[in-house]
């Protein structure tokens, strides 16, 4: 067995082989919008030859490997082909469960204060409905399971959190949030975009109801085409509110006018899909588990906490936890007396990209970032503060 550090170095050479970005940049920014990977670069390459020169005579074979994306989807999270739908967006994923469920004047749904908008507005709009709210107090993204379970009632339908908190990169513990939505007879929902492809999980293993995320942050992919799960138990509760052709059992049978619905997913995805997104994601994805998402995860790890001593070192205030349990890819800052937009727009002209999130700035590293990356990142941040 390769030592850890061995392993660290191989699995960012690896991935850092197949990432044509790291030609011209010091890229940071994963948790906004990650360049794609070369596989899924070639895969776009590839379907726009086709589309242009065989228009539909090869619609077959796009329609086997967008199978094949929902086969590896499936199998980075565990879950079976049959749990997976296909969807544009994460927001599309949280709709599938905000619309979906039969709500009733009285009931709530728990959540985090800390949430992206698409984990607060789908459930906020329901108010319509009668349908409340309820916002945890988070401390640097970190939760009180005590304070979550005590706004959790008997008319909690849905308790639903970011996997990794966007603005402060925390990592949740999945399976004691499960316990408790559950001991609530709640669905429990994972918004899954900030840590999906870079950190194990396995639904067969933690008590997940439904999760989705996007392509375009970790998993290295195109935006508009990303994945929902749904477990089995829980189809029959969400009932689909954009049916299609494509929604029923017989999609391909045009003359066959009968809604029966498919037994699986793939029921949510009522028209064509964006074949060149889900080709590119399914690309990625196989490259993703192709390194492993625990190597991957290692590789982030040593990484980041590197980073987080230099930051410290260089005068930076960490607004993102670090500790074993809680540490992501993401590590959220302050340079006390600087301009944020200002170190962010110097940082570009130095070829780094990252991010400037509501007055602090968010570095979001990836496996294939390397210590040529870290060395350009503290490079520029150092001059930016001259």
């Amino acid at each position: 067995m390769p030592s850890e550090p061995t392993q660290i170095a191989t699995t960012r050479s690896r991935l850092r082989d197949q990432m044509p970005v790291t030609k011209k940049w010091a890229y940071f920014d994963h948790a906004a919008v990650a360049p794609i990977s070369g596989s899924a670069q070639e895969a776009l390459r590839a379907w726009t030859e086709q589309a242009a020169c065989e228009g539909d005579t090869v619609w077959l074979d796009w329609a086997r490997q967008v199978s094949e994306t929902r086969i590896a989807a499936a199998e980075l999270i565990g879950a079976h082909t049959d749990e997976i739908a296909l969807v544009p967006h994460t927001t599309a994923g949280i709709n599938l469960v905000a619309e979906g469920l039969d709500w009733q004047a009285g009931d709530n749904i728990v959540t985090l204060d800390d949430e992206f908008p698409s984990n607060l507005y789908p459930w906020m709009h329901l108010e319509r409905l009668g349908v409340e709210t309820r916002m945890v107090p988070t401390a640097q993204g970190c939760v009180d399971l005590d304070q979550l379970a005590d706004h959790c009632d008997e008319r909690t339908r849905v308790v639903s959190v970011s996997w990794v908190g966007y603005a402060n990169g925390c990592r949740r513990d999945l399976d004691a949030i499960a316990a408790i939505a559950h001991r609530h007879d709640a669905l429990f929902f994972v918004d899954a975009i900030q840590g999906l492809g870079v950190f194990p999980i396995d639904v067969s293993k933690t008590d997940i109801d439904c999760l989705a995320a996007d392509g375009h942050k970790w998993l290295l992919s195109p935006e508009g085409a990303g994945i929902a799960y749904i477990r089995r138990e829980c189809l029959s509760r969400l009932t689909p509110t954009s049916v299609g052709w494509n929604s029923v059992v017989h999609a391909a049978d045009f003359s066959r006018i009968e809604l029966d619905l498919k037994p699986t997913a793939a029921r949510y995805e009522g028209g064509s899909h964006n074949m060149a997104g889900f080709i590119a994601l399914g690309a990625s994805l196989r490259m993703l588990l192709d390194a492993g998402t625990k190597n991957i995860a290692a590789a982030i790890l040593d990484l980041t906490d590197r980073a987080a001593e230099e930051l410290v070192a260089l005068g930076a205030t960490l607004c993102s936890p670090r500790s074993d349990s809680a540490s992501s890819g993401i590590l959220s800052f302050e340079l006390p007396g600087f301009d944020p937009v200002a170190v962010r727009k110097h940082c570009l002209d130095q070829g780094v990209a990252f991010a400037c999130r509501a007055g602090r700035l968010r570095v979001s590293a990836h496996g294939y970032n390397n210590d040529d990356d870290l060395a350009k990142l503290f490079d520029a941040l150092r001059s930016a503060c001259l």
